[in-house]
Formats: C-alpha cells, structure tokens, sequence
C-alpha cells in the first residue's frame, strides 16, 4: 500500500490534484474510525496525496489519526461541545459558522468533501471560505440544487448503524475507492512502547473493558462489569478497566468490589491519552464492553471486540473482528454471557 497518497506521475511534478478539506458531520470517535480509510482514499486524489480533516473535537481526530501521512492537518470545527462542558461551541449558530468560513478562507482550498447527511452549515461555510467545489451526498432535492453536481447517494435507511453505510456508498459513487473497506487504524509507535511497560505486569491471555459510555443507555452497568471482571481473574487472566477522565471514580468503585486475591490481575486506566488507549487494545486478546470508542478501535487494530449493545441497531461494518451481544434489553445480557463468548472467542 502506497502510504504517502502519491502517485508515480505526482512525484517531481506540479500537483493539479485538488487542494482538498474533508469533514466530518458525526461526532464520535467510533465515528471517526469508521470513516478514516475513506479519507485516505480521498488523499490519494488530493494534492501531495494529504487532506485536511474538518471535524469536531469529540472525534479526538489528532490522537487517532494525526500521525497519518496523508492527514496534513486537523481543524477544530466546534459547533456542539459536549453537555458536560457547558459552553457554546467557538462556531456555534450562524455568525460562529461566518466565523469559521473566515478561518478557512487563506487556506484557498479547491474543494470540499463532506462525509455529512446536512450539508447546509458546511456550505454556508465553503461559500465564506471561497471554496466552490463543494461535494456531497445529495440526498435531497434541496442539497442536490446546493451541492457541485456528482454522483448522488441515497442514504442507508436499513436495520444496521448507518454511518459506515453512508461513507461507504458515497466513497464508491464519487470513485474514491472500488469496493467496502472495513475500518483500520494504525497504532502510533511512542503510544505502544509506553503502554507495553504500563501493562506489562498483568496476567495474559489480557482483557479490556471498555467501561465508559457516551449516553446512560448504553451503559451495561458498575455491577455486570465487576461480575466479569472477577470471573476473568478468577481465570488468571489480566483485566484492563479502560475508560476516560470522568470514568474514574467508576474504575475504582469497580475495582474496590472484586476479590481482593484478585486486583493484583486488574487494572484500571482513565488517564491515559486516546492514543495509548488505542496502543492499549492492541495489545489486548479481547476487547469487552459498552458500544463506545475503545471497541471501535480494538476491531480496528484487528483485536476481537465483543460488544454489548442489547436492542440496538447492529454493527455490519467489521463481522470478523466484532462480535454483537443483543437482547431485547441490556439488562438482560448477564456477565456469564459475556464471559461465554469472551472464551469462546478466544477459542
């Protein structure tokens, strides 16, 4: 594979590759993982085989993908900050979209590329920045009279998330790439040294637990997860609770109940950066837990990842790597359950 996004005929050339930005309407990491191939297809079309990624900071875009060689950089678009931050986003409503379409301005890019299924802001943006290239799903008749005239899409109305769906069906009409392409991320090499010495004292086979949750829904809850987490050590297996800031009090909660024979094989970590969360899962056997972030990546480092949705819409994008815990309640998936499939898996 050709990292670096440039062809044979680019190299010792002038580029008339398009000068490109991409964004990123969904604000998830999880998001951001599912989309990041297709961005480097755009790349590869792109001057100096690189895009600059628009997006919004919750997708941590720099810690997952900012050592990509065809990412030239990352650009903040803060219009919703999360709840708990209780703030206005710098570019929220219209004079922070005005704003931001100044910003953008002496960047002079030839194009826009949006990965969105409401383009109205971006375009109001693009027409500010001096961007008249602006492509798009065009799933509308109104975004169809606003969008450059491409290949349009309709949007995936079916029974699975329909993220990946999208950035699929769009990516292959406008030619960026050929086929699906399940998601991948590359772990940063400093991000693994250190979480190689961080874990290096737990038993192995090794677990995640991917403790968080963006939403109360989906949070199969402190009580399954210490049940697990006992029944794993129990095993002399390593149990890694993962999580960020504001999962640490529920870490240690977590790890205060299980058998205190037993903490010595787990450990918690909320403190870490999302990259050494990504070098984290890698280095792992499974990766268990709410739908959140730390699963996303572990299926994206090749890493077995079973999730506990409960009745949710299923996850079609990576059925090698991820494997769907569903009920009609999440309350009725028991850490017995779980930890089946866990040994199945690793079976």
């Amino acid at each position: 594979m050709n990292h670096s996004g440039a062809t044979p005929a680019s190299r010792g050339a002038a580029d008339t590759r398009p000068l490109t930005a991409v964004q990123l309407q969904l604000n998830g990491m999880g998001d951001l993982v599912w989309h990041a191939q297709y961005f480097r297809c755009v790349a590869q079309q792109s001057r100096d085989g690189q895009i600059s990624l628009i997006a919004p900071p919750t997708t941590m875009a720099r810690e997952i993908i900012g050592h990509e060689p065809w990412l030239r950089e990352v650009i903040d678009f803060d219009r919703r900050p999360r709840r708990s931050e209780r703030r206005r986003g710098r570019h929220s409503g219209l004079d922070g979209l005005w704003r931001f379409g100044a910003e953008l301005a002496p960047k002079r890019f030839d194009r826009m590329v949006l990965f969105s299924d409401h383009p109205g802001r971006a375009i109001l943006v693009c027409w500010r920045a001096g961007i008249r290239t602006v492509i798009g799903f065009g799933d509308t008749w109104l975004q169809r009279r606003l969008l450059t005239k491409t290949p349009w899409i309709q949007r995936y109305r079916g029974p699975a998330v329909a993220g990946y769906k999208d950035a699929t069906n769009f990516s292959m009409a406008q030619g960026f790439c050929q086929a699906p392409i399940v998601p991948r991320i590359s772990v940063r090499p400093d991000a693994l040294e250190r979480m190689q010495q961080r874990l290096a004292a737990l038993p192995r086979p090794l677990h995640v637990l991917a403790i968080g949750a963006s939403e109360p829904y989906k949070q199969w809850g402190a009580d399954n997860f210490v049940e697990l987490a006992g029944r794993l050590a129990a095993r002399g297996h390593g149990v890694l609770l993962l999580g960020g800031p504001a999962e640490g009090t529920l870490a240690e909660g977590i790890l205060a109940r299980i058998d205190p024979a037993l903490r010595q094989r787990v450990q918690p970590m909320t403190d870490a950066s999302v990259a050494d969360s990504v070098a984290a899962v890698s280095l792992a056997q499974t990766c268990v837990g709410n739908d959140t972030g730390a699963i996303q990546f572990a299926a994206a480092v090749c890493r077995p990842a079973i999730v506990v949705l409960g009745p949710r819409p299923a996850l079609e994008h990576d059925p090698e790597h991820i494997h769907m815990m569903q009920a009609a309640q999440l309350c009725d998936i028991s850490a017995a359950d779980v930890e089946a499939r866990v040994l199945s898996v690793l079976a």
